[in-house]
């Protein structure tokens, strides 16, 4: 079986998710399924069609959701010693070559990435290009407008 590396605070989100979709939104669908067939024909009844779909799309969910955490191999950074390394899970503070521009990435999960907060996926393009690396090393990393070098300024585990 392949494991999905998560991070602790990737996993609860996860667990949250799938919590939240068969305590609520499962009834939710129920309920509405039970009154579109109230109101009699369902082969002309959108609303029935609706909420079917959206039926299959929780259920469909609810399976990915289970799936991904019976799979998942959580990760706690704070308990990582990668003799400086870039590895899953780090924060890495890079600069810019070029233009001297810092910024500051975790190596995250597929299903944890979020750019905006600074969590990338373990297979985008800059963190295959960070993996292995430590501070002081250059990363070079093929962006959509061109080459870039990014300074490795500190890596931290937590």
């Amino acid at each position: 079986m392949v494991t999905i590396p998560l991070t602790q605070r990737g996993a609860e989100l996860l667990k949250n998710e799938l919590q939240r979709l068969k305590s609520v939104e499962r009834h939710a669908v129920i309920q509405a399924i039970a009154e579109a067939r109230a109101q009699g024909d369902l082969s002309e009844n959108a609303e029935y069609d609706a909420a079917k779909d959206k039926q299959g799309f929780i259920e469909g969910r609810i399976k990915e959701l289970e799936s991904k955490l019976a799979a998942a191999q959580i990760i706690d950074p704070a308990a990582l010693d990668a003799g400086g390394k870039i590895v899953f899970g780090s924060t890495v503070d890079l600069e810019d070559e070029a233009s001297g521009a810092k910024v500051t990435y975790q190596i995250v999960g597929d299903d944890e990435a979020d750019l905006k907060l600074g969590l990338i996926s373990i297979s985008s393009p800059i963190a295959r290009a960070l993996i292995g690396k430590e501070a002081g090393d250059t990363a070079e990393v093929q962006a959509p407008g061109g080459l870039r070098h990014w300074e490795i300024v500190e890596v931290r585990y937590s």
